[in-house]
């Protein structure tokens, strides 16, 4: 079979514009909507336009080794900086998220590591600000730390991108697993080698899941990053598969990480109460990233037959900023905002695997799911591109590339 290569998506992603899918203007009108809502109103993002306005929170990468963070932030709607206490923020909150994955637990005793660059001087504050909206356990008892790529508070310099980011990750941690310790580790800068370190250093630091929400074009040094970096059997490593559409970035490709594809995520009137569907735009372009990986072999788990290679995903999360996430934010922000991007997807499962409890010793997390995909909601129907098999960038029954086994549904498919 041919495989399409992602090469010419990779270098689409390097020239493209720090706005995406800019919107008419009736549509912009018809998806512009207040961040908090008044008391009693829904607490989805429910934007009519189907390409809502978003920018990008990161640079993308201007060269080999240099990563980009993977959120999106609706530019389409007006933000507010405090909500009142009978409010409720735009986009989906804790309950939300929780109920649409059929969660249980908390993730008591368990540490979850959030890897990004640079500093968000307002990390602590935004997250209890977070916490405190949605009622969810103070972290004044130190289930949070901040810590810098070497693990100590020699932080680097602040960036108003990367403190959106990590804010988002901070917040889905929380939602998901609300009792779980949280440690913040911050790479001195966006490069490989740095963002690497920080990984290492997370482990070090004691965590057994850790959230990559990152991502930069495949290239030949990832074969050393992946013995250098990702390398941690019995640790949970996740890593965001991308927003530019049908392509494959890295390190969502290595084979040491669970590849995390993103959906559109939607309340509906069905038995689950929610449906799914490939998170990806009508023109092309923008969307979960998937395919076949140039450089990273395949894993002995993993059994698609029209890709030779890694094939990304693995497993999928809501991602769509039309149906994004709530997410508090003042470096440089106004507050409250609706974001999207498989920056978000990344750290859910990185918190549904907290919720499922420490891997064993010496195995690899990313096989799990693979053991029992009855336990995953199967997404059938989307697209986030063209390609050949069809199922690298098309959902269908069983496996496929942009929502990989599936999204969860309880924490069976994340145990080992």
């Amino acid at each position: 079979m041919h495989i399409s290569s992602p090469s010419a998506h990779k270098r689409k992603r390097g020239l493209r514009k720090g706005t995406i899918a800019a919107a008419s203007l009736s549509a912009l009108v018809a998806g512009t909507y207040a961040l908090v809502a008044p008391a009693g109103a829904a607490s989805t993002t429910s934007a009519t336009a189907s390409q809502p306005q978003v920018k990008r929170m990161c640079s993308q990468p201007s060269k080999p080794g240099m990563m980009a963070c993977l959120g999106l932030v609706r530019t389409d709607m007006v933000k507010h900086h405090v909500a009142g206490a009978n409010d409720t923020p735009q986009g989906f909150g804790p309950d939300d998220l929780r109920k649409a994955y059929n969660l249980t637990g908390d993730g008591s005793g368990q540490t979850v590591a959030i890897v990004d660059a640079q500093d968000d001087p307002n990390a602590a504050q935004d997250l209890a600000a977070y916490r405190k909206q949605y009622g969810l356990p103070d972290c004044g008892d130190g289930c949070f730390k901040k810590i810098d790529q070497n693990g100590g508070t020699n932080y680097p310099s602040a960036d108003a991108g990367w403190a959106g980011e990590i804010s988002l990750d901070l917040d889905m941690v929380s939602a998901i697993a609300p009792k779980a310790n949280i440690l913040l580790v911050e790479a001195n800068s966006a490069n490989m080698s740095d963002l690497g370190a920080a990984v290492n250093q997370a482990v070090k630091s004691g965590a057994k899941f850790v959230s990559n929400s990152y991502g930069g074009g495949e290239d030949a040094s990832d074969a050393q990053a992946d013995t250098q970096y990702f390398n941690h059997p019995g640790v949970v490593i996740t890593a965001s598969a991308g927003d530019s559409g049908f392509g494959v970035e890295y390190p969502a490709a290595s084979p040491n990480v669970t590849s995390v594809g993103g959906t559109s995520l939607t309340k509906d009137s069905s038995s689950r109460g929610w449906t799914e569907k490939v998170w990806g735009t009508s023109g092309g372009g923008e969307g979960t990233g998937s395919g076949c990986s140039t450089v990273a072999a395949k894993p002995s788990w993993q059994k698609d037959t029209g890709c030779a290679k890694r094939t990304v995903a693995d497993v999928s999360a809501v991602a769509d900023p039309a149906t994004g996430v709530a997410v508090y934010d003042t470096y440089q922000s106004n507050g409250w905002q609706v974001v999207g991007g498989t920056s978000a997807s990344s750290p859910i499962i990185a918190s549904v695997y907290a919720l499922a409890g420490a891997p064993s010793s010496g195995s690899n997390p990313a096989s799990f799911p693979y053991k029992n995909p009855s336990a995953l909601n199967d997404v059938t129907s989307g697209s986030n591109g063209s390609c050949n098999p069809s199922y690298l960038c098309n959902a269908g029954q069983g496996y496929d590339g942009p929502t990989g086994l599936g999204t969860p549904n309880g924490l069976k498919a994340f145990t080992g």
